[in-house]
């Protein structure tokens, strides 16, 4: 779908979700956009409705380009501004090293780990009884993947080593999300590290404070 030019990227959003990752994005390519803000994506609304226009399933984040392109999925999102503008080194450049090992944990947090909140937040889609068990067990679930990317990940402050990239950018967002913070000093402490280094980092910080607050 296209619409009209604007000039500028439009990004649909609810602070705090999955959209904060595109926001980051966003920011860290100094790219200049406008954020509306969609309240909930049951509750009827202005906001909805125009999001609904781009996309039909009412997700976030939804990215409108500055030539009307709609983009939807975090992952290519992630990867097509990264293309765009190459000096933000959201990504590591073909023939680079670390290339391969982003590329396949970028698809891997967005494959599994990611819909994980989806199923425990919202069970009544997929079960019609023990919502609290399954809730539970995808929770649990959801513990192990993190604790796997732990297990490959090396010393360094960023997910890539020396290297920062859009990975950061997943990891300072999602360990906001259950089981949080603390969960993640306790029994992933490379990824803790590469959080907090998120939370300070001059572009990406101001986001994450913006989306979760102090916490």
């Amino acid at each position: 779908m296209r619409v009209a030019d604007s000039g500028r990227y439009v990004l649909f959003g609810v602070k705090g979700w999955g959209s904060a990752l595109a926001e980051a994005l966003l920011e860290l390519c100094r790219a200049p956009y406008e954020l509306v803000e969609v309240d909930g994506f049951d509750t009827p609304s202005a906001a909805r409705d125009r999001l609904l226009a781009y996309n039909p399933l009412a997700q976030v984040p939804t990215l409108v380009l500055p030539d009307g392109v709609v983009m939807r999925e975090s992952a290519a999102i992630a990867l097509l501004l990264s293309e765009l503008h190459p000096e933000s080194g959201l990504a590591p450049p073909p023939g680079a090293a670390e290339r391969p090992f982003f590329l396949r944990w970028l698809v891997w947090i967005v494959a599994n780990v990611y819909p994980t909140f989806t199923f425990a937040d919202y069970p009544e889609r997929w079960v019609r009884s023990e919502r609290e068990d399954f809730a539970q067990a995808v929770g649990g679930y959801r513990r192990k993947l993190w604790q796997q990317l732990e297990a490959e990940l090396g010393e360094g402050p960023w997910a890539l080593g020396e290297r920062f990239s859009a990975l950061d950018v997943y990891l300072g967002v999602m360990t906001h999300w259950r089981p949080r913070r603390a969960w993640f000093a306790q029994n992933c402490p490379r990824i803790h590290a590469i959080a907090e280094s998120a939370d300070a980092h001059s572009v990406l910080g101001p986001v994450l404070t913006r989306n979760f607050g102090e916490d």
